[in-house]
C-alpha cells in the first residue's frame, strides 16, 4: 500500500533530528542559524540533515542575502498522512469483518 517514495520518506523522517527540524519548520520558516539555536546541533550536522530533507522533497529553500531559509512542504506530509489513513481504514475493515487466512 505504501509506495517506495513514501517508504523512503518514512526513513528520512525516522531520524530524531530530522523530525525535530520538520516540527520546527511546521511552525515557521527558519534559517540554519535559527535551527542550530533551536536544536543545539552543530551547523555541519544540521546542514547534512537539511540536505537529506531537501533531496527527499520535504523542504524548500529560499535564499535571503547570505542566509538560506527553509520552509516545510505541507503537501508532502499530507500525502504521507493520506497513505496512513488508507492503511488505518483497511485495518478497520479487516477488524470489523474478522478477515484472516486459515492456516494450512
Amino acid at each position: 500500500m505504501l509506495t517506495s517514495v513514501e517508504t523512503d520518506l518514512i526513513r528520512v523522517l525516522g531520524d530524531p533530528l530530522r523530525l525535530r527540524i520538520v516540527t520546527l519548520l511546521a511552525r515557521e520558516t527558519l534559517c540554519t542559524t535559527h535551527l542550530v539555536e533551536e536544536t543545539g546541533a552543530r551547523q555541519t550536522n544540521l546542514s547534512n540533515h537539511l540536505k537529506v530533507l531537501r533531496e527527499a522533497g520535504v523542504v524548500d529553500t529560499e535564499p535571503c542575502g547570505r542566509f538560506t531559509y527553509y520552509r516545510l512542504k505541507p503537501e508532502v506530509l499530507e500525502g504521507l498522512a493520506g497513505s496512513f489513513a488508507e492503511l488505518a481504514a483497511a485495518a478497520r475493515r479487516t477488524a470489523a469483518g474478522d478477515v484472516k487466512r486459515s492456516c494450512p
